[in-house]
């Protein structure tokens, strides 16, 4: 860690920054694209068929039984897998009510009061239904329990609300939409993983099958906010074959008014984060430091930190592939309206290249 940490500090941070705006277009564009997909866990076609779209022609996208979309470049060993997951955090349809209101269950990690008395989404037929989540009364709400939770579509009878084609199974949201905020801030819901998702994209898009010295995989996977579930079924399938993993997801960063800046600090805007510690996994000391060394070779501003959470790399573990999560600083994780820096994006998928093509 010491090491990674001199290497950090001697990164060209400003020559990096000075982006190229055109780049910056193109990774908006995507990750909007992406992040205007809805996906809660089990039901991630959309977003799957959003990144399909995205992929440059020599891509040859795969799907597995398990739902995950796989693209391998390059040839020979090692095998490398870099992995994002396509979900997100939502609800799912337990039952309809005698009233026509909707009872809900999570699917992922939910704060109730950040959903109650929003607009809704139920998804599942052909279109989706516009609904409401129904406000919490003050014991609910100080309770925090997420099964409080009602959807209210305007029906008064569950026979009026199955009309609408509602059905036991199907998944609740709330809309989402991109927004640019002052400078490069951005704001929406869903960036946990769509930022993953998306600077994955953008480097499959820039590199050259062709010059890679090795086989990369890249994998979409699906159900990660339920328990890692397309990531262990990847992992079965490629067993002792991957000489290390990396995650590309969310560093729940501390960089926040609602935080104590005593753990987790990741200030947005200066690069994404390699993810040393935290719930699911430790990333080895030396390719912490190789990884650090990657950035650096490519002028790539890269922070160090550890937080909490997990990543798709844990389900590698138990084949013995080591774990090399890189995130990106997220405030607001698991809200409707979380806020990235666009910069941190851009440098990510530029990490996520170079990680390819160099290591």
């Amino acid at each position: 860690m010491r090491a990674a940490l001199a290497l950090l500090a001697l990164l060209p941070f400003t020559a990096a920054a000075a982006q190229d705006p055109e780049r910056l277009r193109e990774t908006e564009a995507a990750l909007k694209t992406l992040v205007e997909s809805y996906g809660v866990s089990g039901m991630e076609a959309p977003v799957r068929e959003a990144v399909r779209r995205l992929l440059p022609a020599w891509a040859k996208p795969q799907v597995d039984t398990a739902g995950n979309l796989w693209v391998t470049a390059g040839r020979g060993e090692p095998t490398v897998v870099l992995v994002a997951h396509l979900d997100e955090v939502g609800f799912e349809v337990t039952a309809i009510g005698e009233d026509g209101a909707l009872e809900v269950t999570p699917r992922g990690g939910i704060f109730p009061t950040l959903w109650a008395g929003r607009p809704a989404l139920v998804h599942g037929g052909r279109f989706s239904v516009p609904a409401v989540f129904q406000p919490l009364d003050s014991a609910a709400a100080s309770s925090g329990d997420p099964m409080s939770l009602r959807v209210d579509v305007g029906a008064t009878s569950r026979a009026q609300t199955e009309a609408l084609g509602v059905r036991i199974g199907y998944t609740v949201t709330s809309p989402k939409e991109y927004v640019r905020l002052a400078g490069e801030r951005v704001t929406a819901r869903s960036f946990d993983d769509r930022v993953g998702s998306a600077a994955q994209v953008m480097a499959v898009r820039r590199l050259d099958p062709e010059k890679l010295r090795h086989t990369v995989i890249f994998l979409w996977s699906v159900r990660e906010e339920i328990g890692l579930e397309g990531a262990r079924a990847a992992a079965r399938s490629l067993g002792l074959r991957p000489a290390r993993v990396h995650a590309i997801d969310t560093f729940v960063s501390a960089d926040s008014p609602l935080e104590l800046r005593n753990f987790a600090v990741a200030p947005l805007g200066q690069g994404p984060v390699a993810r040393a510690l935290d719930n699911s996994s430790v990333t080895p000391p030396a390719l912490l430091d190789s990884l650090v060394a990657v950035a650096g070779s490519r002028g790539i501003p890269l922070q160090v930190g550890t937080t909490n959470g997990g990543n798709d790399g844990s389900a590698f573990a138990e084949f013995g592939v080591p774990d090399v999560p890189i995130g990106w600083p997220l405030r607001y994780s698991h809200s409707p309206v979380e806020v990235a820096d666009l910069r941190d994006v851009a440098h990510l998928a530029e990490l996520v290249q170079a990680v390819a093509e160099r290591w």
